[in-house]
């Protein structure tokens, strides 16, 4: 009871003290709302929106049970979570946060995942877009293309790896029934005829025809864009009041004085502290440090992308709040993520950077084209390109899973 009293005392104070600060700096608060406003609109409403959509649509129709039977060869003896989050790590790997959290919610709802396993997904599958990553950071902020490969294979392979750590998070055996997804089949085979088999019982247990299906998903995806661009908006003002109130010059010392200590530039304080809360401008402030070396400044950047600022932590919270998944585990598996991306990025630097091929040739001009409704087409065709990977490595998991036994067994004679 104490603990909940200092908790609703703490935020009160909190409230009114941001209050204060907007008061003192209108303008200040003013600009940071429209800015952020901006941000919503012409890049994570184009980016997500279509994906919140088609996601709920493949849903209704089956089709994620689909594929969630084709990968479970490969997801349940990597990850310990069923084949079907095989499309929400696509789907999160392809549109970015915070689309797996959306989407683990939504299993978690028809009771296809349990529990844990929600959590070990939103986990992992919490990640930038490949278009920010590339059109944004690499080419826009540092103005350098070869840098998308190296940022790419840090972000991305150390979240791969987090999966593979996360999977001893919970119980071996389950829990209950909110577990059965993961144990009916405990050496799963590839099959196509038991996909279509799911497909068609989704199919027919969902029910809804195709408009009410569309109108329902256009209406929650709406609903959930509105709540995405009301913390973006507000994490802009707070950022922006804290930083004209000077409250953010303290932040900096402190963590000028810690960074030495992990043998980090101290001027990298800026950009650390501004990515705690906002991963776009923690991002772009890590390219403008010119006393640093490019390895650290990059280093800072994998940590804030793969950690995505409070604002993005904020989103995904109201949106497990939705079920029964808790926040903790993903902000533990944040933090992992950061150090595990930024650790890998140093790691492989001096024997990638030199001989690592720009992703694509753009230019800092150029990198603008991945924004907006434009990118569209790009993320849904990287989706798409994914989700074939994935089904195709699972294939030959599954053949690997049935010759292996076989294998086994003559040796055993």
């Amino acid at each position: 009871m104490n603990l909940k009293r200092w908790s609703t005392l703490s935020l009160i104070a909190a409230t009114l003290f941001m209050a204060v600060l907007m008061l003192a700096f209108p303008r200040a608060s003013w600009e940071a709302g429209i800015r952020g406003l901006a941000i919503w609109w012409d890049v994570l409403f184009p980016s997500l929106f279509p994906f919140f959509v088609i996601s709920e649509v493949m849903l209704g129709f089956g089709i994620v049970h689909f594929l969630g039977k084709l990968l479970d060869p490969l997801m349940k003896p990597l990850f310990r979570i069923p084949g079907s989050g095989g499309f929400v790590a696509a789907m999160g790997f392809a549109s970015g946060y915070p689309v797996s959290a959306k989407l683990a919610t939504k299993l978690r709802e028809q009771r296809l995942v349990s529990r844990e396993e929600g959590e070990r997904l939103v986990a992992f599958t919490t990640s930038s877009d490949p278009i920010f990553l590339i059109g944004a950071v690499s080419v826009g902020f540092f103005g350098n293309p070869k840098l998308a490969g190296i940022l790419a294979i840090s972000h991305y392979g150390s979240a791969l790896l987090l999966g593979v750590l996360m999977r001893f998070y919970g119980t071996q055996g389950g829990g209950g029934n909110q577990d059965q997804p993961s144990s009916k089949s405990p050496r799963p085979s590839f099959s196509l005829r038991t996909a279509l088999k799911a497909m068609h019982e989704a199919r027919l247990q969902d029910g809804r025809s195709l408009g009410e299906l569309l109108r329902q998903a256009v209406g929650s995806s709406l609903q959930l864009m509105t709540v995405v661009g009301g913390l973006v908006v507000f994490f802009s003002v707070v950022l922006e009041v804290l930083t004209a109130s000077h409250v953010m010059n303290a932040l900096y010392s402190g963590v000028r004085l810690l960074l030495p200590a992990v043998a980090l530039p101290s001027d990298l304080a800026e950009p650390l502290v501004g990515g705690l809360f906002e991963v776009t401008l923690g991002a772009k402030a890590a390219a403008a440090p010119a006393g640093v070396p490019l390895m650290f400044k990059a280093a800072a950047a994998a940590f804030i992308l793969s950690w995505g600022g409070l604002s993005v932590h904020a989103q995904v919270a109201s949106i497990l709040n939705g079920a029964d998944l808790r926040y903790l585990p993903f902000l533990i598996a944040r933090l992992i993520h950061a150090v595990l991306s930024a650790v890998l990025l140093l790691l492989i630097w001096n024997p990638l950077m030199g001989h690592l091929p720009a992703f694509f040739p753009l230019t800092s001009e150029t990198g603008a084209i991945f924004f907006g409704w434009g990118g569209v087409p790009k993320m849904i065709s990287l989706m798409v390109v994914l989700i074939a990977s994935l089904v195709i490595v699972s294939l030959l998991a599954g053949i690997i899973h049935r010759i292996v036994p076989g294998i086994g067994k003559r040796a055993g004679k």
